[in-house]
């Protein structure tokens, strides 16, 4: 008999049909009913065994987290809690579980601190949280995909070693097969990165974009969906050192457009991941309003999970400049009152209170910031005609505040140039960059999305090492 899933299982509830499953035991009670599990979905099937004609020595191995698989008949249930069950009529323990092992890991069935689980990260996907979690996770994965394959988008794998720092941070990780201990030296005692793998120095991407405009330049409209990395010593719930951006570089877009489509791009997952995930979405949403119950009343979100994925899909993005959202920031409560932790000025990049703020008390809504000082902003985004700002633009969302950044790419050359002059960028590192503008050049626009800060929203997690399977954190490099 060919194994079927749980997931359809309980989908098609095929009354009195013979099946076989196979997974997990995630309990065993009364040695009758066993609950289990195989990762399709994240609602178990219970299994029914006549423990009177089953040997002892099977009914004793059925313990938490034994792999199990399971040939009966499927009937509907008379028992609260579920629908149908199996009877059943042959069970064979594929793997055995020592219960007394068990109880010292995530497997053993109580309620675990988000941190332990993170120190048994190879094991936390066998919970129900982070069940849900990666089959989401998954789901955004899939929407990103699907949504620009149906709008006409080329895929793009951009270099994940790279000799340029598309953000002018400077804070990326170096790859080299060089002596760390006894490099090649030039005669002013410098590291001689000629004698590299090379022939230059060279790091792990922190973005595709600028390969992905050089892309978008000749095929019209491409994205990217690959890993970057940041040599970032952050400790926070919203940094990663290795993490996914998926970046949309689109010809003959203007801000505008940019903002049309990165509105409607949220949007849709947000619906994607309510119409294919709802039983994900319904235990994480369940999971948060308890976790709510223990906090304080200021601190508690005004919506639940699912509110605020509807709260994007139902609210067309509120559109303001940063030089408006400076002003509402000065004339609010909190700054009137001295409540924000950062200085609220115009020149001055705004902190997640800020745009926290303005989603969540000033607008009630998602929130499109534009025009930013060009003084904190990257080399490539457009000049405008004041001299002073930048057509950039930041999504806000409740609760994760910053979650697209991108603009309108400056395709005028001469600009690009004195661009360059003013961030320290040597032309001649940049110079395939550069040369784009000379050959028909175009206006075009693209943005990125942090993807992990995206499954944060749709999962409701409140920190992002618990929305990637296995993060990469400073002096964490685990499994």
């Amino acid at each position: 008999m060919k194994r079927t899933e749980i997931a359809t299982v309980l989908k098609e509830e095929k009354i009195g049909e013979k099946i076989l499953i196979k997974g997990w035991v995630k309990a065993f009670r009364s040695n009758r009913f066993i609950q289990v599990n195989d990762g399709s979905t994240i609602n178990n099937i219970q299994a029914v065994l006549d423990f009177e004609n089953t040997d002892e020595a099977t009914i004793s191995k059925i313990n938490t987290a034994a792999a199990v698989s399971i040939s009966g008949e499927l009937i509907a249930s008379e028992g609260k809690g579920q629908r149908v069950e199996l009877i059943i009529e042959q069970i064979e323990i594929l793997g055995e579980a020592n219960p007394e092992e068990v109880s010292k890991t995530v497997m053993q069935p109580k309620k675990h601190s988000l941190e332990f689980l993170r120190e048994q990260a190879h094991l936390r996907f066998r919970t129900n949280t982070f069940g849900a979690v990666f089959r989401i996770r998954h789901g955004v994965s899939f929407a990103i995909h699907k949504y620009f394959n149906d709008k006409g988008y080329f895929y793009i794998h951009t270099p994940i070693i790279t000799g340029s720092d598309a953000e002018g941070a400077g804070e990326m990780f170096r790859v080299t097969n060089l002596d760390a201990k006894n490099p090649p030296l030039k005669d002013d005692g410098s590291v001689d990165w000629s004698e590299d793998f090379f022939g230059k120095e060279t790091n792990l991407t922190v973005s595709g974009q600028l390969e992905a405009e050089l892309a978008a330049m000749a095929l019209g409209k491409v994205y990217t969906f690959g890993p970057t990395f940041r040599a970032e010593n952050s400790n926070t719930a919203r940094h990663l050192s290795e993490f996914w951006m998926i970046e949309p570089e689109v010809a003959f877009n203007d801000l505008n457009d940019n903002m049309d489509l990165a509105e409607d791009f949220l949007s849709y997952i947000c619906k994607y991941i309510l119409e294919n995930f709802a039983d994900d979405v319904a235990f994480l949403n369940e999971r948060e309003i308890q976790e709510q119950k223990s906090k304080p009343q200021n601190e508690r979100n005004e919506l639940t999970l699912i509110e605020r994925l509807n709260f994007v899909i139902a609210n067309d993005f509120e559109r303001i400049t940063y030089t408006r959202a400076i002003e509402i920031l000065h004339n609010s409560k909190p700054y009137k009152k001295k409540k924000f932790k950062y200085p609220v000025e115009w020149g001055i990049d705004l902190q997640s209170e800020h745009e926290r703020f303005l989603v969540e008390k000033e607008f009630k809504k998602p929130v499109i910031i534009t025009d930013y000082p060009a003084s904190f902003k990257a080399f490539y985004m457009r000049q405008n005609e004041d001299g002073k700002t930048v057509a950039a633009m930041d999504i806000l969302f409740p609760g994760i505040g910053e979650i697209i950044g991108g603009s309108q790419r400056e395709e005028r050359l001469e600009v690009l140039k004195e661009k360059c002059a003013a961030f320290n960028i040597a032309e001649e590192d940049v110079w395939w960059y550069l040369d784009t503008r000379k050959f028909g050049t175009a206006p075009h626009a693209g943005f990125g999305l942090g993807f992990e800060r995206m499954v944060m929203f749709v999962t409701g997690m409140t920190n992002i090492r618990d929305v990637i399977p296995f993060p990469r954190t400073p002096k964490k490099a685990e499994f």
